[in-house]
């Protein structure tokens, strides 16, 4: 895993076409934005899982998708 320091206002880039900003910091919680094409999916972890979960998909390990905790 990449870990990067970032403070609002400045940005990360994934490939050439998404880009990752932070917009602010209140508390224990950061606010990303995030530009992206619409071709590319963008979900929260346990939005994705669920979605994983609903479609009976596994992980690239064959391992069924698992809730977070």
């Amino acid at each position: 895993m990449l870990v990067l320091s970032r403070a609002p206002g400045e940005s990360i880039m994934i490939a050439d076409n998404i880009e990752v900003t932070i917009i602010a910091i209140e508390g224990h919680k950061v606010k990303l934005g995030i530009a992206a094409p619409s071709s590319v999916p963008v979900h929260r972890l346990e939005i994705y899982e669920r979605i994983r979960r609903e479609r009976g998909e596994t992980d690239p390990a064959g391992n069924a998708a698992q809730p977070h905790v």
